[in-house]
């Protein structure tokens, strides 16, 4: 089932032992992506008028990311990962959030991640020169355990634009929800959601981490 919109529920903190646990967000961009492009200023703020504490890092050399450079990265910038640590992730961002996943421990937990164009296949207008072909096939060529990331993660969902010039709905759509069982969204005329497609704000992005941290 697709849904094109979220709702709007209201965040509730956990109570471990009656002590507040804040909730932690970390927002990761794509390929050639950066920490104030496109919708994530708004839903850096948004969030932090929630209560989350939300972080937008710059990844490391984004014109020629490398999966052994991003992973670990990430791994050092959240630290110890919990229930109450969320990812939200953008293109290549949603491939190092699913293979960071696949690297923690058995017994480690994410509370749920919102992938934002996430892609297992992306066409060729993604891929016009033999470097950009390269950098897709490094990715691409690193197994990824989906049941364990499944377990680790818990709750996910997977948003998509029906014009997404770079990645294809019905194979990307058909793979988060199968080996992931994401919730789909289909949004209308979003392209990439990159800062090309002047898109400020994001409201499924917002309602879906809302969603699925209560």
């Amino acid at each position: 089932m697709v849904r094109t919109l979220g709702f709007h529920p209201k965040n509730r903190s956990s109570i471990l032992r009656g002590v507040t646990m804040q909730k932690r967000v970390f927002i990761i961009h794509g390929w050639e992506g950066y920490p104030e492009e496109a919708w994530f200023p708004w839903l850096k703020k948004e969030l932090e008028t929630k209560g989350f504490e939300v972080f937008v890092p710059s990844m490391p050399d984004s014109g020629n990311p490398k999966i052994e450079v991003w992973v670990p990265f990430l791994k050092n910038l959240v630290g110890k990962c919990d229930e109450n640590t969320y990812f939200i992730g953008h293109s290549m961002g949603c491939r190092t959030i699913i293979k960071y996943l696949d690297e923690l421990e058995d017994n480690e937990k994410a509370g749920g991640v919102v992938f934002v164009a996430g892609w297992v296949s992306l066409t060729p207008m993604a891929m016009r020169t033999e470097e950009e072909k390269e950098i897709v096939r490094q990715w691409l060529a690193a197994s990824i355990d989906y049941e364990k990331v499944k377990k680790i993660g818990r709750k996910f969902v997977a948003i998509f634009s029906d014009d997404d010039e770079y990645v294809p709905f019905e194979e990307n759509s058909k793979t988060y929800k199968e080996k992931l069982g994401a919730e789909i969204i289909l949004e209308h005329g979003k392209g990439h959601f990159g800062g090309d497609s002047e898109i400020k704000e994001l409201p499924s992005a917002l309602n879906s981490i809302l969603e699925i941290s209560r």
